[in-house]
């Protein structure tokens, strides 16, 4: 799942970035509201992290154009601004949460769980096709009354192919979903990934449709 998030706090950017990837979640950081419009138009994130004291333009204003001319993406202000004013402000305009600073990142990725949730992405219901569950909670998946744990990267990539039982993914799909901007790509990672997942769940569940990409099975197939 591929996350915006916008803060111009170096310090707090770095941590909470890390933390977002260490949850699992493709990042893409940015510091200033114009290179935010400009990701948001190029990229389709399935959430956005939105500072409001940025450089050219502000939060407010970054917010106010997102829901104008983007379609629906869910956001949550992160901001110093603790002022009621400030959140009916956000929160008018459309942000979907309002969360001020300072924060326990625990509390953040379960904010950002629970607005997903709301959009219907499934976050934190158990993701099954019939043959392969999967805990978005606890990153355990079970096949057969086997359950396994799942390093980040692995769940990320599972999910992505859970959420979308039956259709095929592509090398540069499945990347997008999995890594930020500044993150290097090793030429074969999905594919060590899904030789990683296979071994934990058999070589039959994730298959590959050469030359296209790779699924898992919808339910009764």
């Amino acid at each position: 799942m591929r996350v915006l998030y916008v803060e111009d706090d170096r310090m707090l950017g770095a941590a909470v970035e890390q933390a977002l990837k260490d949850a699992a979640y493709a990042v893409d950081w940015v510091t200033d509201g114009e290179t935010a419009l400009d990701a948001a138009k190029l990229q389709d994130y399935q959430l956005i992290l939105l500072d409001l004291g940025l450089p050219k333009p502000d939060g407010l204003e970054v917010l106010r154009q997102i829901r104008r001319t983007l379609p629906p993406v869910p956001v949550i202000i992160v901001t110093a601004r603790d002022a009621i004013d400030d959140r009916i402000g956000g929160l008018d305009l459309g942000a979907d949460d309002y969360l001020t600073k300072p924060f326990e990142v625990g509390e953040l990725l379960a904010r950002m769980r629970a607005v997903l949730r709301r959009q219907g992405s499934g976050a934190d219901a158990l993701l099954s096709n019939g043959d392969i569950d999967l805990n978005p909670a606890t990153h355990e998946a079970g096949r057969g009354g086997n359950k396994v744990a799942l390093t980040a990267r692995e769940f990320a990539l599972l999910n992505a192919l859970m959420m979308r039982p039956g259709k095929i993914f592509s090398r540069t799909e499945l990347e997008q979903r999995l890594y930020g901007w500044n993150e290097e790509v090793e030429s074969n990672a999905i594919e060590f990934l899904i030789h990683a997942l296979r071994k934990k769940l058999g070589t039959d569940a994730i298959r590959n449709v050469r030359g296209v990409g790779w699924m898992v099975d919808k339910a009764n197939q």
